[in-house]
């Protein structure tokens, strides 16, 4: 699992944090400093990349959390199985199966066009492959 540490306090809106386990998307950021002894707390509010369910957490400022390391990548669509896709790297010419992009109406768009022969950016993040955009079409 391939992940960084950084202090709560310095990430921003659009930053990526681990919650429960699962690489998240920043959202929404607020701190709070609270009575005369207590420390600054961050109230974080962020999308689970994968499952896009919206996680929440609160905790000081300067604790440690864990971010997720992101691998920008490209590979070629060489098989459509309905649910899943059948993708090759392009730099190690490692095939894999991806899960089709879906849940909202962006990523539906996305996974019409997933045909064999299309170039596609792919993520890798904490070892799990997501497709994110496509780069070339094979016409």
């Amino acid at each position: 699992m391939s992940v960084n540490y950084a202090t709560l306090g310095d990430l921003k809106k659009g930053s990526y944090i681990v919650i429960d386990g699962e690489p998240c998307r920043i959202v929404e950021m607020s701190r709070a400093k609270t009575g005369k002894h207590g420390s600054a707390k961050a109230h974080v509010v962020a999308i689970c990349v994968f499952s896009g369910q919206k996680k929440s957490l609160v905790a000081p400022v300067d604790t440690r959390v864990q971010i997720p390391v992101i691998e920008k990548r490209l590979g070629q669509v060489l098989a459509d199985m309905g649910d899943m896709v059948q993708i090759m790297d392009l730099e190690t010419y490692d095939t894999f199966e991806v899960e089709k992009p879906g849940g909202d109406e962006e990523e539906e768009q996305l996974a019409a066009k997933l045909q064999p022969g299309v170039t596609v950016e792919y993520w890798l993040i904490m070892g799990k492959p997501k497709i994110i955009r496509i780069r070339s079409s094979s016409s």
